[in-house]
């Protein structure tokens, strides 16, 4: 079996370590431009370079383990290519993943101003580790305000809520209780129509519940893998 994980909008890789770090065996990707190359244009294409990536790696096995945008990877991945993966582990995402418009429009006036991006990005920040804090801010800068702009605009076009239910793979959904940007009726809606998934409310955390509360998370990931054998 092969955990993958794949970031966020504009996110590094590095935003999964409290997991990586724990579970033995486990990567998490850097999507494409993330920071080197040329972020993809949709979730498709993101789904696509995914693909691509776990057949060069030749992994066997694969739980596809996405948080917000790559919760959407996950998703559409698994209504794709069922037959590749053995299951899905939603974090943070719905099954329709529609941005503001002034969240999109005050991230494009980013772009070119590395002042605002940097107190847009510590403003942000939840986190109480100050070593990772550290880690991510500079990750998140160097991937940029465009690339956020980029993931934004594939999230509003994603919309399968009128296929999710035919997701046919174990499906384990994640939330936290103060998450506003996928809110727990997000993950409520998944866990409802997949059938046979599974649901972990996570008390207290908001949107980046992975990194906010790894400890519960990382439970709740290992009790679905060993229902997967």
């Amino acid at each position: 079996m092969k955990l993958l994980f794949i970031p966020g909008s504009g996110a590094p890789r590095e935003v999964w370590r409290y997991q990586t770090d724990y579970f033995s065996d486990s990567e998490a990707v850097a999507l494409p431009g993330h920071p080197d190359g040329e972020p993809c244009t949709s979730v498709g294409e993101y789904v696509e370079w995914m693909r691509g990536y776990i057949h060069r790696q030749g992994y066997q096995g694969v739980v596809l383990a996405g948080h917000s945008l790559g919760g959407a990877i996950a998703q559409l991945y698994g209504l794709k290519y069922a037959d590749e993966l053995k299951g899905l582990v939603l974090i943070g995402t719905g099954a329709r993943l529609r941005v503001r418009p002034d969240i999109l429009e005050s991230v494009r006036g980013m772009i070119g101003d590395e002042t605002a991006w940097r107190q847009y990005l510590e403003e942000g920040s939840t986190l109480a580790d100050p070593e990772m804090k550290k880690t991510l801010l500079e990750a998140r800068v160097r991937i940029g305000p465009a690339v956020l702009l980029n993931d934004f605009l594939c999230c509003d076009r994603f919309d399968i809520m009128d296929r999710i239910q035919d997701i046919r793979l174990p499906t384990l959904v994640i939330c936290g209780s103060e998450d506003v940007m996928t809110p727990v009726k997000y993950a409520s809606y998944l866990a409802d129509r997949i059938e046979g998934s599974s649901i972990v409310i996570i008390d207290g955390a908001t949107h980046s519940v992975a990194t906010e509360n790894p400890g519960e998370v990382n439970q709740a990931i290992e009790g679905f893998l060993a229902t997967l054998g």
